[in-house]
């Protein structure tokens, strides 16, 4: 028999896992030309199917309440469901999966820094200096240690935005910090898809009048089922459950298994090489990732 702690660590190790296969799908799609505001819209659209049979009666007597807060979880929906992962998967047609999961590692620590920018929690100087690091490492990625390519703004378009997503994802889970929703983990999920989905079909309709034309063929159908079922479901229930075991803190570290798991697998299934500056970048991602970890409080 597993301990509890054997169980949470199951948990965890499959929700990094299977949201790190998000980015290796993203990057298929890509290859297969599925076009990344389609393909999040109808990730969302399911998954929001999926969980109404079990959300819908909660999020019906509490719509007053939902109401009073929806400025904030507009917020909180365009962030997480309408940005971050249709730029990730944009983003994904033009740079590698090591450079675009390397640079959210450093979601973590760009955390903290909108947690102290919005005055959501104090920071310290350590903290602070954490964040530099990280995004010194981001900047190394993005220029590939070139400094001909900053002093030219010569960057791949895809690591650009991938900073950009990075950042949305950063501000979404400084914002959750502000507020304790009264509200199941998985109907406020539901608020939230529902809320990122009304700014994502604008999106999506766009793409279409823009010729991006969706078709219906077997990798589609893969990748579809994939980035429903997977990141976009278990990854949740099982990150949860791995939290109510073993606790928020703890529960964190995990995170840091996705840049290994993505690497490996886009080593493995893309033949993509680890060069020197994503070398260069992640000493300084992980110098921060630890540097932010010091919890001594200095300034606000």
């Amino acid at each position: 028999m597993f301990s509890k702690d054997k169980i949470a660590y199951i948990f965890l190790i499959l929700a990094t896992l299977f949201w790190s296969g998000n980015f290796i799908v993203g990057k298929a799609a890509s290859l297969f030309e599925i076009p990344p505001f389609t393909l999040n819209f109808y990730r969302w659209t399911f998954a929001w199917l999926i969980l109404a049979p079990f959300t819908l009666k909660e999020i019906f007597q509490k719509k007053n309440y939902i109401l009073e807060n929806i400025k904030l979880i507009l917020i909180l929906g365009i962030t997480s469901i309408t940005v971050f992962n249709s730029i990730v998967y944009y983003s994904l047609n033009f740079t590698q999966v090591i450079s675009g999961v390397l640079m959210i590692s450093t979601i973590p620590v760009m955390i903290i820094f909108f947690c102290w920018m919005l005055k959501i929690e104090k920071t310290n100087f350590y903290q602070i200096l954490g964040v530099f690091c990280s995004l010194l490492g981001v900047a190394v990625i993005v220029t590939k240690a070139d400094l001909g390519k900053l002093l030219n703004l010569n960057f791949n378009k895809g690591d650009v935005w991938m900073v950009v997503a990075m950042f949305s994802w950063a501000l979404y889970s400084a914002l959750l910090k502000k507020k304790k929703f009264e509200l199941s983990h998985i109907s406020f999920l539901q608020t939230i898809i529902t809320a990122g989905l009304v700014f994502l079909l604008p999106a999506y309709l766009i793409e279409m009048a823009l010729g991006y034309k969706l078709n219906i063929h077997m990798p589609f159908v893969l990748t579809l089922s994939y980035v429903v079922l997977f990141p976009g479901l278990a990854s949740f229930f099982f990150w949860i459950k791995g939290i109510s075991i073993i606790g928020s803190n703890r529960s964190g570290i995990f995170l840091h298994l996705m840049p290994i798991f993505s690497t490996l697998m886009a080593i493995i299934i893309f033949k993509e090489k680890f060069m020197n500056f994503h070398l260069i970048g992640t000493v300084f991602i992980i110098t921060g990732i630890v540097l932010s970890t010091k919890r001594r409080t200095i300034t606000k």
